[in-house]
């Protein structure tokens, strides 16, 4: 008579997953349930869209040389607050992180036959996820005020969805280690205003050659400009040049440190 055989032990991969979609899915429980965070950071991009497309719009666009117009303006705005709105969503990322961190929520969690990095994986999709549909729905009011993208192909558009995620990927994990190191939420969305300041000295709002000659390095060797650039160049179908490769480089960059980075608070923080 033959015995029944074992059922397969869960690997540690699986396991891994398991963990990670069930924090996943508390982090959006509570995105939904407290959508109030997100929706106020989302609300600056979008003030800054109207603000300075008709308000300061017919000003702006004389930057741009050429006899451009507002409408040329609304095409060179949209894709810089995009990314702006990444960096906006993310600081709820922060002050995420650091209220798990100082309820105690973690210390629990660490007591639980659960895989370890689960709790940080959980987050980072959240925030991507987020940062996604946040872009979309700016993207959205830029389309209704009057950008449009016909000179874009599919490839080019998604190369440029890609590029959304993987400069969200990156600004996520820098932002869940300012969450780490933050003794408070209020420190946590301090800590985390770079993600929004930055976007303001790139060129977001005019192009380089428009600015002082000695402010001109500080705009171009940040990671937003390349990024704002190459996203530019896809919807608008015009030359990227080495901004693509510039761009890239800053997102890995910046993922793998903010990975390390949060790896090792979260695995030495005692709390």
């Amino acid at each position: 008579m033959s015995t029944p055989m074992a059922p397969a032990r869960p690997t540690r991969l699986s396991l891994a997953v398991r963990d990670s979609s069930t924090m996943l899915r508390r982090n959006l429980l509570h995105a939904r349930r407290y959508p109030s965070l997100t929706l106020n950071l989302l609300l600056t991009p979008v003030m800054l869209l109207l603000l300075f497309v008709y308000i300061f719009g017919d000003a702006m666009s004389a930057g741009l040389g050429g006899g451009a117009d507002r409408s040329d303006y609304i095409a060179y705005l949209v894709p810089g607050l995009l990314l702006m709105t990444v960096g906006s969503t993310t600081i709820g990322t922060a002050v995420s992180v650091s209220n798990d961190m100082t309820e105690g929520i973690i210390a629990r969690f660490r007591t639980m036959a659960i895989h370890r990095g689960s709790v940080l994986i959980g987050h980072v999709i959240g925030s991507v996820l987020q940062s996604v549909m946040s872009v979309v729905l700016v993207g959205a009011v830029g389309v209704a005020i009057g950008f449009r993208s016909t000179d874009a192909t599919v490839l080019e558009w998604l190369a440029a969805f890609g590029l959304v995620a993987l400069f969200s990927l990156a600004l996520t994990w820098i932002a869940v280690g300012m969450g780490l190191v933050s003794p408070n939420a209020e420190a946590a969305s301090n800590n985390a205003m770079p993600l929004i300041f930055l976007p303001l000295i790139s060129s977001t709002f005019v192009p380089l050659h428009s600015m002082p000659g000695w402010f001109q390095p500080i705009a171009e060797y940040q990671p937003f400009t390349p990024a704002i650039e190459t996203l530019r160049g896809l919807l608008l179908g015009t030359e990227i040049g080495h901004n693509g490769w510039l761009a890239i480089a800053w997102c890995v960059g910046l993922a793998v440190l903010g990975y390390f980075w949060s790896a090792s608070k979260f695995n030495s923080d005692p709390k």
